[in-house]
């Protein structure tokens, strides 16, 4: 069924026991605002700590912030046009509050993120686990290239452009021996984001395949060495304990994994004063981290297999089955509404 024609979108709704998949009107586009199709979303492992109950989410809402869509309307002065192909921030920002007038729009005061917003709200249509999107005035939208397929393009909305927030935390890497814990989505991308700038990169996790994996993307397994750069994207503690050990003088860590409730993490403050340590956290990102996300994945798209690393599609009609961890070497499903 056509639904430009009947006027009726379909969603994938989350209710905390189970996933309904709703028809409703479309919705009027305002100012600044754009309706987009929907093309193809991959699933972030930051939804099935939701689904899991690791994190706490709005419920009922529509999940999903990794996608790539087609905009079918846009209101009067919205940064897109009908027939373009995009993807979109996570963070929907005010433009007006201190953080944003500092540059810091990622934690907006009255920040509004895709993908975790209640369902009953004033923003329904806010998940890309959907055949429509309603983005609203204040989201970021990239153009994405013909040359970059959907499944390649989807996660340059979460995974590829935090990875570029967490690259510029971490400084200049040419030259360096740069340390990435964690070979999934985040991971990988991250190591091949810092290969393509000169570093030499170790990587470390618990799945050896992965980190076989990983190879194909510029790194080479950890052999336990110093460094001059840790990225946490495991969240562990553990992990990042380990790591600190490992930091040379003048070093940097910059964490991104650790986004739900863990042990807390003994730092002794003398060795950060005497080793010049930085350590510093990323939590989303800039409307120019998207924008570099896409123009590296254009970059490197045949350099390196991204593709292999997302699932055929499946329906949204099996959106559950999309959320329920599963081992394999793809990093990300994907679901075609």
């Amino acid at each position: 069924m056509d639904t430009l024609t009947t006027r009726l979108t379909r969603t994938a709704v989350w209710r905390g026991d189970r996933i309904d998949i709703v028809e409703m009107p479309f919705p009027a586009v305002g100012r600044g605002e754009l309706l987009v199709r929907v093309r193809l979303a991959t699933v972030c492992g930051s939804d099935l700590h939701t689904v899991t109950g690791r994190r706490e989410s709005p419920c009922p809402s529509v999940l999903g912030h990794e996608a790539v869509g087609e905009v079918v309307d846009a209101g009067a002065g919205a940064t897109a046009r009908v027939g373009d192909r995009v993807v979109w921030s996570v963070t929907v920002s005010c433009g007006e509050c201190d953080r944003c007038r500092r540059g810091v729009t990622a934690k907006c005061r009255r920040v509004r993120k895709v993908g975790h917003e209640p369902f009953d709200g004033d923003w329904p249509l806010s998940g890309g686990y959907a055949t429509h999107i309603l983005l609203p005035a204040g989201t970021t939208s990239v153009g994405v290239p013909d040359a970059l397929d959907d499944v390649v393009a989807a996660p340059a909305a979460c995974a590829t452009a935090t990875v570029m927030a967490v690259a510029e935390r971490a400084g200049e890497v040419s030259g360096h021996r740069v340390l990435v814990g964690g070979a999934g989505m985040l991971g990988t991308t991250a190591a091949a984001v810092c290969a393509d700038r000169g570093a030499d990169v170790l990587i470390a996790d618990r799945d050896r395949a992965r980190v076989e994996q990983a190879t194909g993307f510029g790194a080479r397994p950890d052999d336990g060495e110093n460094v001059d750069v840790v990225l946490d994207f495991t969240g562990s503690s553990d992990f990042i304990r380990r790591g600190l050990t490992r930091l040379d003088v003048a070093g940097t860590l910059v964490l991104a994994g650790s986004v739900t409730p863990g042990p807390v993490l003994d730092i002794d403050p003398e060795q950060v004063v005497r080793r010049w340590w930085t350590i510093t956290g990323v939590h989303n990102y800039e409307p120019r981290h998207l924008k570099q996300a896409v123009d590296f994945l254009a970059r490197t798209v045949d350099r390196h297999p991204w593709s292999e690393l997302v699932t055929p599609p499946i329906p949204l009609e099996h959106i559950e089955c999309a959320l329920q961890p599963a081992p394999g070497a793809a990093l990300r499903v994907a679901v075609s509404p």
